[in-house]
């Protein structure tokens, strides 16, 4: 059993949850093993961004972003399956604000490609 610790959005997102909903993702949290998180059969996402190494999981219509710290986790992120926000983090997209991502060409660049298809 881990603990788990986590940020402000994280608790913001769960708190919307029913409490059936909130146990189960702690649940799945907490009993995460290090063979889970080091094996890539598992369906754990993983990657690095700024030097950090973040892992992926899915929870019904969740995606769960958390990194290790020691023996613990801290979840960093809880977002709503295909929503903006996750898609942002997974084209590596900051996420403090929406408005900010106009000002990066890789944005542009993905709505050029999706126009030439």
């Amino acid at each position: 059993m881990r603990q788990v610790t986590f940020s402000s959005q994280s608790l913001e997102a769960i708190s919307g949850l029913s409490q059936l909903d909130q146990l189960a993702l702690v649940d799945k949290l907490s009993s995460l093993s290090n063979d889970i998180l080091n094996d890539k059969g598992t369906g754990i996402g993983k990657f690095v961004r700024k030097g950090k190494t973040f892992y992926r999981i899915r929870l019904d219509g969740l995606r769960i972003y958390f990194e290790r710290d020691g023996q613990a986790l801290h979840c960093q992120f809880v977002l709503e399956k295909n929503s903006f926000q996750d898609f942002m983090i997974r084209c590596n997209m900051p996420s403090s604000e929406e408005s900010v991502i106009e000002d990066h060409q890789s944005f542009w660049d993905f709505l050029d490609s999706l126009r030439k298809k």
